[in-house]
């Protein structure tokens, strides 16, 4: 058996846009807490938010691995709030109430489990709960630049709804306006450019079009449009879609279910060197629910995209 490399990776490091950092001072650095932030990865990526001018951050956890690890990086450490909590769920939860009592902006997950920061994140108790759906964005770019495509949800809803994938639309409209795109332009991703029984998304897809045609003003919106159709304006034209004013030039992309969404945003980052900031929505704050994959790119970028969500 080969244990040659896959040719289909890109050798090219994730880039942080220069631009959304801009964008991310103009909005104002947000105070963050970071969940469990006694860990490499999480302190890294604060420093580097940090020292970018788009983060003020607060800990939680472990004093003494915080404050290990903030010495390991040549950071001092001593001007920033620290909220002393053991173990995740009690990290998760000081975290998260921080933000519900107002004195945290943004809640970012640390060395913990995803389902335990995001447990505390939806307790009645911790006052982050709006009830809106929570949906995750990701905006990714290209290192060499050009046009970013949004993508939700790839990270929290496994099988949204209609009703869910309504909310994501709204949600990446908004952030769309928010990082400066006049009139985004959505795609509602199947596996085809028609509506065909045996294909439940393409018909879900038409759905979702048209009722976001009749409900959110300022956007473009098509569906279904299978993937080369949402990229590509070659494809676009070859299948005679040059009227469609998405096709070819989607901004961004509601996928049907989670596989379709992860397998997209992995493609992009993998396969081409994307960076991929994520953000969830739907709470009173924004969430990071940033991965030990994630790049430190793709974890400043993040942030980036937290702060400039809340302008």
């Amino acid at each position: 058996m080969s244990d040659v490399r896959s040719p289909f990776l890109s050798d090219t490091p994730a880039v942080c846009p220069t631009g959304l950092l801009d964008m991310a001072r103009a909005a104002g650095a947000p105070r963050v807490a970071i969940a469990r932030a006694g860990a490499p990865l999480p302190m890294q990526a604060a420093m580097d938010a940090t020292r970018a001018g788009i983060m003020h951050p607060i800990f939680t956890g472990e004093p003494d691995l915080i404050r290990a690890e903030a010495r390991a990086l040549d950071w001092d450490i001593s001007t920033f709030p620290l909220i002393e909590a053991t173990g995740e769920e009690a990290s998760a939860k000081a975290a998260a109430e921080a933000c519900g009592r107002g004195d945290a902006d943004v809640l970012m997950k640390g060395q913990l489990h995803s389902d335990t920061f995001m447990k505390a994140a939806l307790a009645r108790d911790a006052g982050l709960r709006t009830g809106r759906r929570l949906v995750h964005i990701f905006y990714i770019t290209h290192p060499s630049g050009g046009r970013p495509l949004l993508i939700s949800d790839a990270a929290v809803n496994v099988s949204p709804n209609i009703e869910t994938r309504r909310d994501a639309t709204h949600a990446v409209v908004d952030l769309l306006h928010r990082l400066g795109t006049a009139r985004p332009r959505v795609a509602f991703l199947s596996a085809t450019e028609s509506v065909l029984p045996a294909v439940p998304s393409s018909g879900e897809a038409a759905e979702l079009a048209e009722w976001a045609r009749d409900n959110i003003t300022d956007a473009d919106f098509s569906g279904p449009l299978a993937l080369d159709l949402i990229l590509s304006p070659e494809s676009a034209a070859t299948k005679g879609l040059t009227d469609d004013p998405v096709a070819g030039y989607a901004d961004a992309v509601i996928v049907p279910d989670i596989v379709s969404g992860n397998v997209l945003f992995k493609s992009l980052v993998y396969l081409s060197g994307g960076c991929a900031a994520g953000i969830v929505t739907g709470a009173s704050v924004p969430i990071l629910l940033t991965s030990r994959a994630d790049p430190p790119a793709a974890r400043l970028a993040s942030v980036a995209l937290a702060a400039i969500s809340r302008a």
